[in-house]
C-alpha cells in the first residue's frame, strides 16, 4: 500500500478499515500497512507484536488513553484474523 498522501477523498477512504473496538466500530487508517510492517518485523512474542500494532495506529490515528487497551486488544485480533487469511500464521 501507498504511504504517500491520498490523491483524493476516496482514495484517503480506501486506507481506512472499519473495526470493533468494544462496542464501538471505529475507522482505522493504514491499517493494511500497519499489518505488513509488523508482519516483516518477525515479532515472536504476542506482547511485542501487541506493542508494536498499537504504537503504529498511534502514529496514524487517535487513540485515546483510556481507551488504549481495548483499541489494542482489537487491533491485535484483527492482525491475528489477517495473518491466517494470508497464511502467515
Amino acid at each position: 500500500m501507498n504511504r504517500e498522501k491520498p490523491c483524493c477523498a476516496a482514495e484517503a477512504m480506501r486506507r481506512i478499515r472499519q473495526i470493533s473496538v468494544g462496542d464501538t466500530v471505529v475507522g482505522l487508517s493504514m491499517l493494511e500497512q500497519i499489518f505488513e510492517d509488523v508482519a516483516g518485523l518477525d515479532l515472536i512474542q504476542d506482547t511485542d507484536i501487541r506493542r508494536e500494532l498499537i504504537r503504529q495506529v498511534k502514529v496514524y490515528n487517535y487513540v485515546p488513553a483510556p481507551a488504549e487497551k481495548a483499541y489494542a486488544d482489537a487491533v491485535f485480533a484483527e492482525y491475528q484474523k489477517e495473518m491466517k487469511i494470508n497464511g502467515n500464521n
